[in-house]
C-alpha cells in the first residue's frame, strides 16, 4: 500500500455494516482490526487473520475492552491523545496487560469521539501512508457509529424515563419490572442499589459524556440504569460478583473519584449509596437511603468522610428517628443548654470541646489535636465541662445520650442551642 497512488481510498463508498469494513480494513493493511465506540466496547473486529495477542482475545470473548487494558493506555497517554487529535496514535507493547503494538485512530463527528479502530501490528509495522489510510477509515465508519448513537440515544430517553418510575415508587410489580428491562435489552442482575455521585456543580451534557465513560468502563459493578439529576448521578447498580458486594461498591466509587480527578480533573465528588436488595421493587427505598447518606455526609464531613453505604452510617442512620421521639416527649438535654450559654457569656467553646472530645472516642490526645490545644488546656476545659453541665463522662449513659444529641442538634437546626 505505499506505492499507492496519491487519492487512493479503498473505503471509499458504502459498506453493509462495520463488520464488513473491518474485515476492509485488515486486508487494505495487512493486520487485525478491531472497532470500538467511545466507551471501548466492541462493535466488530475483523475476522480472517493469524496471529493476535491475550488483550484482543480478551475483547472479543467479553465485547469490552478490559479495564485494565484502558487504565495503562490512560497512564500511556494513549487515549488522552485520541481523544484530542483525530491522527492516528501509536501503543507500544504493555506486557503485564497483554497488549502488543498497536496503532489506533478516533472516529469523530468534528470534536465528539463516537468512537476507535485499533489495528494490530503483529507482523508489519504501519507506514505513514497507513496511517492516511487509517484516517480514511475512520470517516468511511462515522456514520455507522452516527446511527449506533441514535439508536442508543433513544433507547437511554427509554430507559431514564422507566427509571424515574422505579426511583419514586410507581411500579406494578417485580414481574412487571423485570419484563420492561427485557424490553429495554437490560439484563436483569441482583442484588442492586441506587448509588448516587454528587458534584460540586450542575452537570451538563459534555460532562454528563465523561461521567458515562467512566462508569461504562469499569468492570467490577455493572450500572444497569442511569440518571442525571442537577448535580447528581443516580445509578442503578449491582456489584458483578455476589460475594461482598458492599466491598466492590465501595471499591468502585474510590476508583471513580479517583479517576474522574486524574483524567478529567473534576475534584469535590461526594457519594452515597442505599441498602443492597435482592428486589427491584425496593429501588425507591435504596434511593432514599442514598439521599440520606448525602445528607448526613453534608452535615458531618469530617466524621463520615469515609462513610458512603446506608447500612455503615451507624447511630446516623437512627437520629431522625430519635429527633421525632425526643420533640413528641417534650425532651430537653439541659447539659448541652447550660454549656452552649456558658460559651455565650464567656466566649469560651467547651461545647465544642466537648463533641470533638466525644468525637474522638474520649481519647484525650488526638482530641487536643483536632482542636490544636495542648493536652493540659484539654483537660481544664473538660473539667469546666463536668462542673457546669453537671456531667459525668466516665457514665457511659450519660456519654452516649451527649453524643446523640449534639449529633441531632447539628442535623436539624441550623445554630446549636
Amino acid at each position: 500500500m505505499n506505492d499507492a497512488p496519491q487519492g487512493y481510498d479503498p473505503f471509499r463508498g458504502t459498506f453493509e455494516n462495520l463488520e464488513t469494513l473491518a474485515d476492509k480494513i485488515s486486508d487494505v493493511l495487512n493486520c487485525p482490526v478491531t472497532i470500538e465506540d467511545s466507551n471501548h466496547r466492541l462493535l466488530s473486529y475483523s475476522t480472517h487473520e493469524g496471529d493476535t495477542d491475550p488483550a484482543r482475545i480478551a475483547t472479543i470473548i467479553g465485547r469490552r475492552v478490559p479495564e485494565k487494558v484502558i487504565n495503562s493506555l490512560w497512564k500511556d497517554g494513549v487515549i488522552p491523545k485520541l481523544q484530542e487529535s483525530d491522527e492516528p496514535v501509536r501503543a507500544s507493547s504493555i506486557e503485564k496487560v497483554g497488549l502488543g503494538n498497536r496503532v489506533a485512530v478516533s472516529i469523530r463527528k468534528d470534536s465528539e469521539v463516537l468512537g476507535y479502530i485499533w489495528v494490530l501490528e503483529m507482523n508489519k509495522h504501519l507506514t505513514e501512508s497507513d496511517f492516511e489510510l487509517l484516517k480514511k477509515a475512520a470517516k468511511a465508519a462515522k456514520s455507522h457509529l452516527l446511527q449506533l448513537q441514535t439508536g442508543t440515544k433513544r433507547k437511554q430517553e427509554g430507559s431514564q424515563e422507566f427509571f424515574w418510575k422505579l426511583l419514586t415508587g410507581h411500579v406494578e410489580s417485580e414481574e412487571w419490572i423485570i419484563d420492561k428491562l427485557h424490553r429495554l435489552s437490560i439484563l436483569p442482575s441482583t442484588p442492586l442499589t441506587v448509588l448516587i455521585f454528587q458534584f460540586p456543580e450542575e452537570i451538563n451534557s459534555e460532562f454528563e459524556k465523561k461521567i458515562s465513560y467512566i462508569t461504562t468502563v469499569n468492570q467490577s459493578v455493572k450500572a444497569q440504569l442511569s440518571a442525571v439529576d442537577g448535580n447528581q448521578v443516580i445509578l442503578l447498580t449491582s456489584p458483578k460478583e455476589d460475594a461482598k458486594p458492599a466491598a466492590y461498591i465501595q471499591s468502585f466509587i474510590e476508583s471513580f473519584i479517583s479517576q474522574m480527578k486524574e483524567r478529567f480533573q473534576a475534584t469535590g465528588i461526594t457519594a452515597g449509596y442505599g441498602s443492597i436488595y435482592s428486589s427491584y421493587m425496593q429501588t425507591e427505598k435504596s434511593y432514599k437511603e442514598a439521599l440520606t447518606v448525602l445528607s448526613i455526609k453534608s452535615k458531618f464531613a469530617n466524621e463520615t468522610s469515609a462513610i458512603f453505604g446506608y447500612n455503615e452510617l451507624g447511630i446516623y442512620q437512627f437520629l431522625d428517628s430519635i429527633y421525632k421521639k425526643q420533640q413528641a416527649s417534650g425532651y430537653f438535654n439541659h447539659s448541652l443548654k447550660k454549656l452552649y450559654d456558658y460559651d455565650r457569656l464567656h466566649k469560651t467553646n467547651l461545647y465544642e470541646t466537648l463533641e470533638i472530645f466525644l468525637n474522638h472516642d474520649m481519647n484525650a490526645h488526638e482530641a487536643a489535636k483536632a482542636l490544636h490545644v495542648h493536652l493540659n488546656t484539654l483537660t481544664y476545659r473538660l473539667k469546666r465541662i463536668s462542673e457546669i453541665g453537671a456531667i459525668d463522662l466516665k457514665d457511659p449513659n450519660q456519654k452516649i445520650m451527649l453524643f446523640i444529641d449534639l449529633k441531632i442538634q447539628r442535623l436539624f437546626f441550623k445554630e446549636h442551642l
